[in-house]
């Protein structure tokens, strides 16, 4: 049985990109595209309509292909206990009213009982710093929260 991955908005956003003069956010659309093309079979992937939402947004030409991408990945349902879980998670991360989206992709993988998060957000998800106070909170609604991953924690040694 294949473990489950929710893919938050900014892994789309990475694979669909136009190449970036940046070093560090080049090298990440590159792993990204290496882990789509020869990792991602190994789990089931999962988004949900907050996904869609995002990946809707801004260049109607880079939105349409971040949908494209997106289309065949089954929708989680969010529910009022998602939202619920998030306004905790966002005021026990003290995360700024911008960044709150970001909790609430949290809640929806963790009430989902995803095995992982996979994003390129290490402010406020893949953060090392955060991961404790996750646990913590998705372990006092009774549900374990999920591995928070960037694609190059989860490559393959071969």
């Amino acid at each position: 049985m294949k473990q489950t991955l929710y893919v938050e908005t900014t892994i789309v956003s990475y694979l669909t990109a136009r190449p970036k003069p940046d070093v560090m956010r080049l090298s990440h659309e590159m792993l990204t595209r290496q882990w789509w093309t020869s990792e991602r079979v190994r789990f089931d992937l999962y988004i949900s309509q907050l996904v869609i939402e995002e990946a809707s947004g801004g260049d109607k030409a880079a939105a349409a292909a971040r949908l494209k991408v997106l289309k065949d990945i089954p929708l989680l349902a969010i529910t009022a206990e998602m939202y619920e879980l998030a306004a905790r998670l966002t005021r026990t991360l003290a995360l700024p009213a911008r960044a709150r989206a970001d909790a609430v992709h949290v809640a929806i993988a963790a009430v989902h009982g995803m095995s992982f998060l996979l994003t390129w957000n290490c402010r406020h998800l893949a953060n090392a710093a955060l991961a404790d106070r996750i646990d913590r909170t998705c372990d006092g609604y009774g549900i374990v929260a999920p591995r928070i991953v960037t694609p190059e924690q989860l490559m393959e040694i071969a």
